[in-house]
């Protein structure tokens, strides 16, 4: 049996609308942050040492890292759904998206979070952090011309996992900048799946 354990207002969300999407059957484990900390409970370190999420488990496999995940459902669990064949060339394209969103499009947005928390000591940063967030946006803003999805003519697991970079930049107040990004989430929020998903993960404060 698949095993979410899902946090609240996280990254674990992206997995259950993977679920979603894919119709499987899983089973939903709901862990909350500290109300004062804001960081994940002690529960979560029994799953996994990191205590972090997403985590998934399955039968006596732990996966953690939400690519990875994403990319072991589809392969074990897909049917062939949510990835281009990978004998083409749309598949090597996929995989660079699916390793970027975590690998190199969400860090300036963790570093825009952290460092706008030092008020006046961070200042000296802003300006690269404001740079390096224009580049990584910027480029999947011009991706998007055009296009629904970012790889081909239909939902991947790429699309699932760099959904989150989009939807941080709204409460950024940055999302607007990005005309082709906005309209991606606004259509992505519009799947039955992601509404489902949204609806057994709880309030999701990057929605």
């Amino acid at each position: 049996m698949l095993t979410v354990h899902h946090l609240n207002n996280s990254r674990s969300q992206r997995i259950l609308w993977l679920m979603e999407e894919l119709g499987l059957d899983y089973e939903l484990k709901k862990y909350q942050r500290n109300a004062e900390t804001n960081l994940a409970p002690p529960e979560l370190i029994a799953v996994h040492p990191l205590g972090k999420s997403p985590v998934l488990t399955d039968g006596d496999q732990t996966i953690i890292e939400s690519g990875a995940i994403i990319d072991y459902v589809i392969r074990r669990h897909g049917g062939g759904k949510l990835q281009p064949d990978p004998s083409t060339a749309d598949y090597d394209t996929y995989m660079q998206w699916l390793q970027y969103a975590e690998g190199s499009a969400m860090l300036p947005l963790m570093l825009f979070m952290y460092v706008g928390r030092l008020g006046e000591a961070g200042a000296p940063l802003h300006p690269r952090i404001e740079s390096e967030i224009a580049n990584h946006v910027g480029y999947i803003n011009r991706h998007l011309e055009g296009r629904e999805f970012l790889v081909g003519d239909s939902l991947t697991g790429a699309d699932i996992n760099l959904s989150f970079v989009g939807e941080i930049l709204g409460p950024f107040g940055k999302r607007g900048t990005f005309p082709n990004v906005d309209r991606w989430i606004a259509s992505l929020h519009k799947r039955p799946a992601w509404q489902t998903a949204l609806e057994k993960g709880g309030t999701y404060a990057f929605a």
